[in-house]
């Protein structure tokens, strides 16, 4: 992914003493480490529960100077340099209402293909250790990656193009709500897609594919793990997962298939959704076959809709499926 622009500003927090920014005047210049750099803050990035949406509406009292800003930049009116400093000034006094520890602003503005990303991150330190060219053990500072509290990242094309819900994203941190909240007023932005929410319902509209479909144990198992393959790999890359591509891979023979499905249940799900990785890891499918009796379901459904009571192996279903009902029924 080539670097277009990328700049670092120090951010210290002395020991009872306000923040204070030490801006540097100009981009780094590229560079084998930069490069590096880079793909360590996409990975570590593409890692964290995020929310995801878009700049708050030019004129409303939540938003923020950033936008604007930043469509200076990409008309060329504004250098890269004042745009992350001007940026990191507004960070700096979050930051000193919030944390006590020092970190380094990087940001960001790389090319992938035809689309565009500008990225920035809050990094601190963490002690480590190095050789030196005698052979000696040496300390050494380095950049905490895993330590991402404040990240962002925008897809300048989508945002440009102005008819996506979801172009921004930042990291959602659990353990800092009201910084975390700070972070997405500095930036202007607003939740407009629930990924948890949406991974979600596409998992529960996947489940009433199988079951209507009612796949072979195997077959089912086949397509429950080309799923998540498809959906983790995607979330991996940072990007969406998308419902026509991902009908093609369930099923090679009725590419439609799945996509239909979706619409025609209305689920509500949008075209492109982004994949929550926590959700993912959450969800598998419990199936079995035996003597007639063929059952599947959810894991997440275990201990709830459905108990498995192991000392007289036994399964007990307490909601039992509308359809399965009626069927029932018809034999009384």
């Amino acid at each position: 992914m080539p670097i277009l622009n990328a700049i670092v500003h120090r951010i210290e927090k002395p020991a009872d003493a306000p923040a204070r920014l030490l801006p540097a005047q100009s981009p780094l210049p590229l560079s084998d480490a930069l490069d590096a750099l880079q793909e360590g803050l996409n990975k570590a990035y593409h890692g964290k529960g995020k929310a995801w949406g878009r700049f708050v509406d030019e004129g409303s009292e939540r938003a923020s100077p950033f936008a604007s800003e930043l469509a200076d930049y990409m008309a060329e009116r504004l250098d890269f340099a004042t745009l992350s400093r001007t940026f990191a000034e507004r960070l700096t006094a979050l930051l000193d209402a919030h944390l006590s520890v020092s970190g380094d602003l990087v940001m960001l503005d790389t090319r992938f293909g035809d689309a565009r990303f500008l990225t920035l991150t809050l990094l601190h330190h963490r002690e480590g250790f190095a050789v030196d060219e005698h052979l000696a053990l040496v300390p050494a500072r380095q950049l905490n990656l895993a330590q991402m509290s404040l990240a962002a990242r925008l897809d300048l094309a989508q945002w440009q193009a102005s008819d996506s819900r979801q172009y921004l994203s930042w990291v959602r941190d659990r353990g800092g709500k009201a910084l975390s909240e700070g972070f997405a007023a500095l930036l202007g932005a607003e939740e407009s897609i629930d990924a948890s929410g949406e991974t979600r319902t596409l998992l529960k509209a996947f489940s009433d594919y199988v079951e209507r479909e009612d796949l072979p144990e195997e077959a089912s198992r086949e397509k429950t793990d080309t799923l998540i393959d498809y959906a983790s790999d995607q979330a991996s890359r940072g990007e969406p997962v998308t419902l026509e591509e991902l009908s093609e891979l369930l099923d090679e023979q009725q590419p439609k298939a799945f996509y239909d499905h979706i619409r025609n249940a209305d689920y509500g799900l949008s075209p492109e959704i982004p994949p929550d990785r926590r959700t993912l890891n959450q969800f598998k499918r419990f199936t079995g076959r035996a003597g007639g009796v063929s059952i599947s379901f959810d894991s997440h459904l275990l201990g709830s809709s459905v108990e498995y009571d192991e000392t007289q192996d036994r399964l007990i279903i307490k909601q039992v499926p509308k359809q399965l009902k009626e069927q029932l029924k018809g034999k009384n």
